[in-house]
């Protein structure tokens, strides 16, 4: 990779799923982009990812569905289970004729690995993408000429038209730009991670034959699995509000609340424990909808701009259509401070009501006793081609927003 830091039209800060799919729309608008990232080398942690239909949408706009699909898996059926009691709520058929009249596109899941060297390699070939690590963002100024990135490891500076900021859930842009409070901590933690399918025994080996996306929907917990890389791994994610949260410790989330809260979990939950991943847990984290997108030649795009609570798997699909929405902006202006208020326009409130929504949903999946079962009897009417209340989420011009939005 280059060493220079050469003058470009637009800087992306960040070289996640956000900002490798911003450089790679704003590239394929025409602009020269310089990719700075803060890591020594690009890559991607964590799991499995979920991306519905808005997102296949927008690998398709950026040339990399095809790609994306090679080590994808198209799951046939979202299913909703009952954690406790171990009975079916409701499903989805993510395969019938009446989903794809309505969405056009697949419904992926894809390790986050995968998607990012997808989207990675397409600016690796890119003429118009230049990519750099190891280049920390301390400073960032700015005039009606553009703006100047100052960084950590070395006294260059990279000069540039204007700046699309997608470093992440604590960017140092948007903390600069905005100067808001520290992100929202929801009291909940996920242990998560991938393992080679065959190591699924039992009951949970069927789960994953099937390919199905299971939710096991517990009180203050929930356990989702599915497939990835063509079903040799198996990916599973257990969520759980703990009880010893305290904003001044990290002592709180640990294995052993882990074990607790789902102690009461039927048995092909409590089989499929065990085999979920203790390396690391996440602290799940967000932030209430953000009015201003953009400062002067500075955007925010992605985590920077709407971090979200997973509970829609709306993360990295909402990064997905910041990044085309950009795209397009950029295509139909040339001025960009008026393709920036574009792209801004087009993504704030639908992102906001996602965000917000994602909340709601967390709820709706943790509920207990009688309030549990409420909500099983409700989901247990719709019927496996009923999208009407998550059409919205899954079509990019938002559709219709039901109650719940």
């Amino acid at each position: 990779m280059p060493s220079s830091l050469r003058s470009c039209q637009l800087a992306v800060v960040g070289g996640g799923i956000g900002g490798l799919a911003a450089a790679l729309a704003a590239a394929r608008a025409g602009r020269t982009v310089t990719l700075v990232e803060r890591a020594t080398r690009f890559g991607e942690i964590g799991a499995g990812l979920q991306l519905a239909p808005n997102a296949s949408l927008a690998l398709d706009e950026l040339g990399i569905l095809a790609d994306v699909q090679r080590t994808a898996v198209t799951p046939p059926r979202l299913v909703m289970m009952d954690a406790v009691s171990g009975v079916q709520i409701t499903e989805l058929d993510l395969r019938s004729e009446a989903y794809r009249e309505r969405f056009r596109h697949p419904y992926l899941v894809t390790h986050r690995t995968d998607l990012h060297a997808a989207l990675l390699a397409a600016c690796q070939t890119h003429p118009r993408v230049t990519l750099h690590t190891g280049h920390t963002v301390t400073r960032a100024e700015q005039d009606d000429s553009g703006v100047r990135l100052h960084f950590e490891e070395t006294s260059e500076v990279l000069t540039a038209g204007a700046v699309v900021a997608a470093d992440g859930l604590r960017s140092r842009l948007r903390q600069a730009l905005v100067g808001d409070e520290d992100p929202v901590c929801s009291r909940y933690v996920a242990f998560r991670g991938a393992l080679p399918a065959e190591r699924m025994t039992g009951p949970m080996s069927q789960h994953a034959a099937s390919e199905a996306v299971m939710v096991w929907a517990g009180p203050r917990s929930h356990l989702v699995q599915y497939p990835v890389r063509r079903g040799e791994l198996y990916n599973q994610v257990a969520v759980f509000e703990s009880d010893h949260y305290t904003p001044e410790s990290d002592d709180w989330g640990t294995e052993a609340e882990l074990e607790e809260r789902f102690a009461g979990a039927c048995r092909a939950v409590r089989d499929a424990l065990p085999l979920v991943s203790r390396e690391r847990r996440w602290p799940l984290y967000d932030r209430p909808p953000l009015d201003a997108w953009v400062h002067g030649r500075i955007a925010l795009l992605g985590d920077a701009a709407h971090p979200m609570l997973q509970y829609l798997a709306q993360g990295a699909c909402q990064a997905l259509e910041d990044a085309t929405a950009l795209g397009r902006a950029l295509e139909e202006s040339t001025d960009i401070t008026d393709a920036f208020a574009s792209y801004a326009g087009r993504r704030r409130r639908r992102a906001g009501l996602i965000q917000t929504n994602a909340r709601r949903f967390g709820e709706i999946c943790h509920l207990e006793g009688t309030a549990a079962t409420l909500r099983n009897t409700l989901l247990g009417s719709r019927s496996a081609d009923g999208f009407d209340d998550i059409s919205w989420v899954w079509t990019p011009t938002g559709g219709t927003v039901t109650a719940a939005a």
